[in-house]
């Protein structure tokens, strides 16, 4: 499949094969794909009834004004802030050597990664992925309290080592499951390193109300999201819709979270070049069936 490729992305293609383009070093980031089994469901967080059977990712649209990706279904997800390596944070699972050696980083960075995955997941989702103790995990974090908290990190009033030594928590990194890592090509104005996690929805808690940074959020099978974005219905990144076409085959979260046992997570970034035709081909190694196609 072929898809069109942005429109500013020919001229910075040409202007890179020219020599007159330095690459912006990537920011880190981490991004979790939210997962819960339909028959859970009911109502979705936008009140869309559950499909029945399988699994639902969880889905937001980043507003229009975001300068990366706007408009674009997305993740919960974002940058690496710098206080979340540090080891004050409350943790329980594969420590951070352990997670250094699955996302093939030292143990500080991937300290960081997974902090980032996890606090991410809290702004903009209204999910944690912490508990009291190494065998739990809090149930309900729907109230004001939470409400307000959520705002403070987003903000960066507040570390996630605070929010957690506040409530007597600790991180539980064994909730996630490392997927996949993509970088934003080396054209792009604004990159990421991105590290992608699978987790599934705790008991007991639900995804909050629209976060600030979206204007509609959904649950929905990764085989209808697919089908949305191939109507051009939905706009997603080509590591979003990748994503969503790896999980559409597996039945259920927990196979999900098997098969992220099972991945080799390894760089991927995408590959320019310019035909003689003038024809602007942007494509990933290992991903044939994923291309983006212009004109200069």
């Amino acid at each position: 499949m072929s898809d069109r490729l942005p429109p500013s992305w020919a001229d910075r293609i040409a202007a890179q094969a020219r020599g007159e383009l330095t690459p912006v070093t990537p920011r880190r980031a981490a991004t979790v794909v939210l997962l819960r089994a339909a028959e859970q469901g009911g109502r979705g967080a936008e009140g869309a009834e559950g499909a029945g059977g399988g699994t639902e990712a969880y889905l937001l649209r980043r507003r229009t004004s975001m300068a990366f990706a706007g408009g674009m279904y997305a993740y919960p997800g974002g940058a690496v802030d710098q206080r979340d390596s540090g080891p004050e944070v409350g943790w329980a699972g594969p420590d951070a050597a352990a997670w250094g050696r699955r996302l093939g980083v030292p143990a500080d960075d991937a300290r960081a990664i997974v902090c980032a995955a996890v606090r991410e997941t809290f702004e903009e989702s209204g999910v944690l992925l912490a508990g009291p103790d190494a065998h739990s995990v809090v149930a309900d974090v729907s109230g004001e309290e939470w409400r307000a908290a959520r705002a403070a990190l987003e903000a960066h009033e507040l570390s996630f080592a605070e929010f957690l030594a506040k409530r007597g928590l600790v991180l539980r990194s064994d909730l996630l499951g490392a997927w996949s890592r993509w970088i934003t090509p080396a054209f792009e104005e604004r990159r990421y390193d991105t590290w992608f996690f699978v987790a599934t929805v705790p008991d007991g808690q639900r995804t909050a109300e629209v976060p600030g940074e979206a204007d509609r959020v959904l649950w929905i099978s990764p085989a209808e999201a697919v089908a949305h974005y191939a109507a051009g219905e939905f706009g997603m990144l080509p590591p979003t819709v990748t994503t969503l076409r790896e999980l559409e085959p597996l039945a259920s979260p927990a196979q999900a979270l098997e098969a992220a046992d099972a991945r080799t997570v390894q760089p991927i970034m995408a590959e320019a070049r310019i035909e003689q035709d003038g024809a602007v081909v942007v494509s990933w190694p290992g991903y044939p069936g994923l291309a983006l196609r212009g004109q200069l």
